[in-house]
């Protein structure tokens, strides 16, 4: 399945990874499971893993991912949003999404790496990040 996720409860956090074709059906229906989910602790962190995407959304499917988000949010509460993509078309596409859900997050920021990605998570006081891609 091209988008899947882990909750991490110690952390209280999500991991969703996207792998290959991922659609935008797929996309929501991954918000849907969400709702559903009993284990997604509120104001949980989401590291969105772009990482192994093969397919690159345009605007307007960001935009209905954006959307989508913002009405789980109303049942999930979600926390920070850290998204990792390394290529730097990826990285716009995150940019993307980080802008169009900035309501939706209590903070978010895109990164090439996934290790920075989660220790950025970990530390509450960081400040936005790059706002172009840096490898």
């Amino acid at each position: 399945m091209p988008v899947t996720y882990r909750i991490d409860p110690e952390r209280r956090r999500i991991v969703t990874r996207c792998t290959g074709e991922t659609t935008l059906p797929e996309v929501l229906a991954h918000f849907d499971e969400l709702e559903r989910d009993a284990r997604v602790p509120a104001g949980a962190d989401v590291l969105l893993d772009f990482t192994r995407i093969t397919s690159i959304p345009n605007v307007g499917q960001i935009q209905s991912a954006a959307h989508r988000a913002g009405n789980a949010a109303k049942k999930v509460r979600f926390g920070a949003l850290a998204v990792v993509a390394q290529n730097e078309e990826l990285f716009g596409i995150a940019r993307l999404f980080e802008m169009f859900t900035q309501r939706v997050f209590t903070r978010s920021r895109v990164f090439a790496d996934v290790q920075e990605a989660e220790a950025w998570l970990e530390s509450p006081d960081a400040g936005p990040g790059p706002r172009r891609f840096e490898r």
